[in-house]
């Protein structure tokens, strides 16, 4: 009876310390897992040393359905049809003005389709590096009385806006047909049918810095196709513009007040003016460009209303000009005052222009303009290789007589009368001042200019002041 209670009691300790090391060993690894997960908070927080990724950011909020909003604004992002129909106007605005918060941003229109576009203007200042890029075609609303009075001056208006670019591989169609046609209407049937005297710029920029304009088709403006207006910093390249030779003033690029410009390498043909230069217009670089049909390359009408022109510092050089007008052109008013000063034309190709070379201080664009004595002051122009055929008249240089052109350099003429030569191989020279160097063709060049006196030079140097 001893011995079996002796054998109970060391069974019931043995159970007794067999449950308290459970228990132990249990509080043990219990107080390990519980100093990891207050180790692993601790890392979370930054205080410590973590190998846990963190939680992901929330998404930013999407605008329409463009994923990344701060890169790319598709316009169907923004409710645009792209049928050629319906008016896409406010979805080009919606997607100028969610890109322009954002620095390097894309407004695009999309290639294989075609965006109807209502007279609008995309302001700035916006952040810097925006683009449009034009891959599909943006169309004008066809119809001239569909477009309002207020809007008359340019189709789309560029303003105030910096560091931007338009590239692509598309069209930018102003649809100008309707706007030729009735341009040639009677003064007093315009009244009885109520068609505007204005015909609107296809793309227009405003006092705009730091601007390209690169690849795209501009085709069948109204008037201008493109405009650059008190602006700075311009660059256009490899771009093509197209209207037909008898659509009325449509320049293709058309400059005003805008200084520090280089254009290249495009195609231009239209019905007026391939490049024209107005006043306020300095350091401007035209090269590598095929200009035809049209009126050539022009600096003026300057001066006109008895206003001030200042145009300086201006190179045209290695450029095609073929069936135009004039090649490379000055016209100014009479009665207009101010100087062009500093002008070169050089490595000039002519085929089958009517007038190459023309400078005319009686510029008149009516049957009749009254004379006056005061005229725009032109010095320091040099014409170096215009070189190819004319139709009409190889050289034109009518100069005033109280204020003469001087400072003219003909170096390096040699024209030749085109296949439908029907003119004179007598060039006009009237008040022209200067130098020539050979070789000369037609030999009568050699006698167009006058060794310039001190008197005549002094005459030409008192207008800088004006500028």
């Amino acid at each position: 009876m001893k011995k079996y209670k002796s054998s109970s009691l060391l069974l019931f300790l043995f159970f007794m310390v067999t449950l308290f090391s459970k228990i132990s060993v249990e509080a043990r690894n219990n107080h390990i897992r519980n100093s990891k997960t207050h180790k692993h908070q601790k890392d979370k927080s930054g205080n410590g040393n973590t190998h846990f990724p963190s939680p992901a950011p929330a998404p930013l909020p999407h605008r329409g359905s463009n994923p990344n909003p701060s890169s790319s604004f598709d316009l169907f992002s923004f409710g645009a049809k792209g049928d050629g129909f319906s008016d896409d106007s406010k979805a080009l605005l919606a997607a100028w003005k969610a890109a322009c918060k954002f620095p390097g941003a894309t407004v695009e229109i999309p290639s294989g389709f075609t965006f109807l576009i209502k007279p609008i203007t995309l302001q700035g200042p916006c952040m810097p590096n925006l683009v449009l890029q034009i891959d599909g075609t943006l169309f004008a609303p066809p119809k001239v009385g569909s477009w309002p009075k207020s809007s008359l001056f340019q189709w789309i208006n560029f303003k105030w806006v910096q560091n931007f670019t338009i590239q692509g591989t598309g069209t930018v169609d102003g649809q100008g047909s309707n706007w030729w046609t009735t341009s040639q209407i009677l003064y007093s049937q315009k009244k009885s049918y109520n068609i505007p005297d204005l015909r609107p710029t296809a793309l227009r920029f405003y006092s705009s810095y730091d601007v390209t304009v690169s690849n795209i088709k501009i085709i069948n403006s109204p008037q201008c196709h493109l405009k650059f207006d008190s602006s700075k910093g311009v660059k256009v390249n490899n771009i093509t513009i197209s209207s037909p030779e008898d659509s009325l003033n449509t320049d293709g690029i058309h400059l005003q007040n805008t200084q520090d410009v280089e254009i290249q390498h495009s195609n231009i043909g239209c019905g007026d003016d391939c490049v024209s230069i107005q006043t306020g217009c300095s350091n401007v670089h035209v090269h590598h460009i095929n200009c035809g049909p049209g009126h050539g390359i022009s600096l003026g009408g300057l001066g006109k209303d008895k206003s001030v022109a200042c145009v300086s510092n201006i190179i045209v050089e290695n450029v095609s000009i073929q069936n135009t007008l004039s090649g490379v052109r000055i016209k100014t008013w009479q009665g207009g005052i101010g100087s062009v000063k500093n002008v070169s034309f050089t490595n000039v190709q002519v085929s089958d222009v009517k007038v190459p070379i023309i400078i005319d201080q009686f510029y008149c664009d009516k049957n009749f303009c009254k004379n006056q004595t005061r005229a725009v002051a032109i010095t320091g122009v040099k014409y170096d290789q215009i070189v190819g055929t004319y139709s009409v008249q190889p050289i034109h240089l009518a100069c005033s007589n109280d204020i003469p052109c001087t400072g003219i350099d003909l170096i390096d003429i040699q024209l030749k009368p085109s296949p439908r030569y029907r003119g004179f191989q007598q060039g006009l020279c009237l008040n022209s001042y200067g130098k020539s160097s050979a070789p000369l063709v037609p030999s009568s060049i050699d006698y167009c200019l006058r060794n310039s006196g001190g008197s005549v030079n002094r005459i030409a140097r008192s207008h800088d002041n004006v500028c």
